[in-house]
This record gives structure tokens, sequence and C-alpha cells, in this order.
């Protein structure tokens, strides 16, 4: 089946044979640590930069509705507004939503151990660029593909 948008994936995991958990990790652009002066001007620009997970869940496809529904609760979480989370730093908004899909077994679906210890892997996985076996959603739900510059 072809994921053209985040339906058709909460449709692919509700029809495997194996009850499915749904691990989602929301990025956003950062500024690279040791970047040069034009690197800075395009991040200014709103281009550029590094993807840094800013917070992960796991879900079952059943507890997600909708795309937006997910959006408004990242948004919430995450300060979506330029918001200051308790040690006063600005809250960063996302831009991406890297989700993959871990399998269980027919009736159950993998314990919170196993979608913890499964999300710390992908987390570390996108710090150092490895993307590969996730789905980058935009905002809007839709599927994107990313290129390194």
């Amino acid at each position: 089946m072809q994921i053209s948008n985040f339906q058709d994936l909460l449709k692919a995991a509700t029809m495997q044979s194996a009850a499915q958990r749904l691990l989602l990790v929301f990025a956003g652009a950062t500024l690279p640590a040791q970047a040069s002066a034009q690197q800075r001007a395009e991040f200014e620009a709103g281009q550029g930069g590094e993807l840094a997970p800013l917070m992960c869940v796991d879900k079952l496809p059943q507890e997600l509705s909708s795309f937006a529904a997910l959006a408004d609760e990242a948004d919430q979480l995450l300060g979506a507004n330029g918001e200051h989370g308790q040690d006063g730093q600005q809250l960063q908004r996302w831009q991406i939503v890297f989700v993959a899909s871990l399998s269980g077994s027919p009736g159950q679906a993998p314990s919170a151990e196993q979608a913890d210890k499964a999300l710390a892997a992908m987390v570390e996985a996108i710090k150092q660029g490895h993307l590969d076996g996730f789905i980058p959603f935009n905002r809007q739900g839709t599927p994107v593909n990313l290129q390194a510059r």
C-alpha cells in the first residue's frame, strides 16, 4: 500500500495481522553549532538547519483519530506559539514528525517498555541523520522526501 497521507498510514497499521504501536518523533530545525555566516543567514530566512528531535511519543493506531488532532496535541505540548517551558527556554515549533511502526503479535500490541526502547533508538538514529525506515510527515500530514545538502 502506498502511503500518500497520514490516514493511509493509520489504515495500513490497522490492516496488519500483528497489532501495531506507532512511534512518533517530532523534530524542529536548529542551527548547527559551528554554523557559517551563510548557514546562519539561510536559517534566518527559513531555510537549512539541522533537524533535532523535540519530543517523542508512542500511540496505538486506534488512539489517533486524525493527523490534525495529533498535530494539535503536539503543539500544546511543545508550545507552538512561542511559549516558554518551565526552565524559561522558548519552546520550539515542530516541523516534521518521523513515524515508524513497531509490531507486536496478533491481538497484542508491543508493550510500553518495548516502545520506549524503540523510541530511544529512533531518536538516536534521527540525531545521527539515519532516517531509513521512518516516514517523515510535514505539519499538514503529507509525507515528505528529505534530502541531505
